[in-house]
């Protein structure tokens, strides 16, 4: 990474996600409940999966590392953004820098593992009988490890481009986390470099997701419409809807917010920055343990382990 920062800026100052003071302690327990929520969710949901050897299986294990992310990109972005409720939010520049650096990270990680998780309910569904070779131990980490080398590579090349950017006088940053954009907007010197940085790797870590997506939910579709059997096309859209749901939220606000014209009003940007960073993972959890019978009979298990000791 080259780092070409001479910025005279040693600190920034978070305005967070609004000035209103009558509005600023409502929020904060609003969002603080949220976070005890997506913590409390997410842990619960990596404890379950590890005490449970039923839920040793390639789709638990994506699940794993979404709620294992969940929880983490959270962390990132929601403590600070607390502290901005009840203070004035003061963030050093290499702070600033290491919540970009793992809120990217974590992002374009997260776009990589629902992208797994579809290509594992098509090879569920659509090639049962190859299920096992298809999604074998040795293949379901190999595909984890490039999860997390996409999420360093990217990371590490958009905290690069915005360390080369200049900052002279403006510290303000007008939102409640440090992101590229109104970072960007900051900056004294051109960020032209910046741009393509992040229209190269937010485009290729959306379009290819999403095309993979789209791909593996049409022939998991077709696949469904040919099953005879009721119950048979029951169960399989219950396991494939949750994971459209969780799809469709993180992916719809992700692309508002990278492809939006770059005139649209700063609160558009906090809000829907506040659906993937914030209520994403607070859903996730629920989204994937409501309807689903395994995670049920692993719950009742623990619980009962739990109250009903030997």
């Amino acid at each position: 990474m080259t780092l070409g920062n001479v910025s005279s800026v040693t600190e920034f100052i978070l305005l967070g996600l609004t000035q209103k003071l009558e509005l600023q302690l409502p929020l904060f327990f609003l969002f603080l409940g949220i976070y005890v929520v997506s913590v409390v969710g997410n842990l619960g949901l990596i404890v379950l999966i590890v005490l449970n050897p039923h839920l040793h299986t390639p789709m638990y294990y994506f699940l794993f590392n979404l709620s294992f992310t969940d929880l983490c990109y959270s962390s990132v972005i929601t403590p600070r953004m607390l502290v901005g409720f009840v203070k004035q939010n003061i963030i050093s520049h290499a702070e600033c820098m290491t919540q970009l650096f793992f809120f990217c990270f974590f992002i374009i990680d997260e776009c990589y593992i629902l992208t797994a998780m579809a290509y594992d309910r098509y090879a569920a569904i659509c090639k049962p009988l190859l299920y096992q070779v298809t999604m074998s131990h040795q293949v379901c980490h190999l595909m984890i490890v490039a999860v997390y080398v996409m999420g360093f590579v990217g990371a590490m090349s958009h905290t690069g481009s915005v360390l080369n950017m200049t900052f002279c006088d403006g510290n303000i940053i007008n939102h409640y986390m440090c992101d590229i954009p109104p970072l960007r907007k900051l900056s004294c010197t051109s960020t032209s470099s910046n741009e393509l940085v992040v229209f190269i790797f937010v485009g290729v870590n959306v379009i290819i997701p999403t095309l993979t997506l789209f791909v593996s939910y049409t022939l998991i579709l077709s696949n469904i419409l040919n099953i005879h059997s009721a119950e048979g096309r029951s169960k399989a859209f219950s396991t494939c809807g949750s994971h459209v749901a969780a799809v469709s939220l993180f992916f719809g606000a992700v692309a508002f917010m990278y492809f939006k014209p770059s005139s649209a009003p700063v609160d558009e940007e906090k809000i829907c920055t506040i659906f993937y960073t914030i209520v994403g993972p607070m859903l996730n959890p629920f989204i994937y343990s409501i309807r689903n019978k395994d995670v049920h009979i692993a719950l009742r298990k623990i619980l009962k382990r739990i109250l009903l000791p030997k």
